[in-house]
């Protein structure tokens, strides 16, 4: 069987289904990479706890989508 070349992501992946994708995963996560990238922790943390797991995974993927690679 020939598969076609599937492009791998390159960084950090979260599957958002595993424990990974756990809210408080993705806090902790979010606090060291605005820490690392010198990014204001505080008000970023105040945005994505200011609504539901749909808010807080939409403003993670607003700030550090760049750099991190989510599955549902």
């Amino acid at each position: 069987m020939i598969l076609e070349r599937v492009e791998k992501p390159t960084g950090i992946v979260i599957d958002l289904a595993g424990p990974e994708g756990n809210a408080f995963y993705i806090l902790s996560l979010a606090k060291r990479l605005s820490r690392t990238l010198e990014k204001e922790w505080f008000l970023i943390q105040d945005e994505m706890t200011s609504g539901d797991y749909d808010n807080l995974v939409n403003v993670f993927d607003k700030h550090f989508g760049g750099i991190v690679t989510m599955y549902k």
